[in-house]
């Protein structure tokens, strides 16, 4: 049976409306949720006409990523849920495959676009990247925006 489920959380309704799911099976089950979150490194940017480069502010980005996890986290703590919460940076697939296998899950659950044809060639897909690439079981949510926020409006109404 599942003991740890990590949910990758890009700070989007998209993302998040996978938990209301996994509060619904988190305590029941007694499982305990890792949240994840993926800082992309930015590359350097210069300044047209001008020697200016803008660079990443590597340790703010993840601050504020650990801020948003933290909040997201005190959410499912007051349900009674046990909770964890990784900042990682670099590439999303990649980390989220890795932080998988360190911390032990299980069980990956995320939300999908859901986006097939042309709009999967341009945008790509994280999650069917992660469903390919992880070596435990990926619960794909396949929602759009709308069914999305409807599903988080939901959530705050029950909490």
């Amino acid at each position: 049976m599942y003991k740890r489920v990590l949910i990758p959380l890009d700070g989007s309704p998209l993302a998040e409306a996978v938990i209301p799911f996994i509060l619904d099976i988190a305590g029941p089950l007694d499982l305990e949720v890792v949240l994840v979150r993926v800082v992309q490194p930015v590359p350097p940017d210069v300044l047209e006409g001008s020697r200016h480069v803008i660079l990443e502010d590597v340790p703010a980005r993840m601050a504020e990523a650990s801020d948003y996890l933290a909040r997201a986290a005190a959410r499912l703590e007051t349900r009674g849920i046990r909770v964890r919460t990784v900042a990682r940076r670099g590439e999303p697939v990649v980390e989220i495959v890795d932080a998988a296998r360190e911390v032990g899950s299980d069980l990956i659950a995320m939300t999908t676009h859901g986006r097939s044809g042309f709009g999967r060639l341009l945008f790509g897909s994280v999650a069917e990247a992660v469903l390919r690439q992880a070596e435990i079981p990926v619960f794909l949510m396949r929602l759009t925006e709308k069914q999305a926020g409807a599903a988080m409006a939901a959530s705050v109404a029950r909490a």
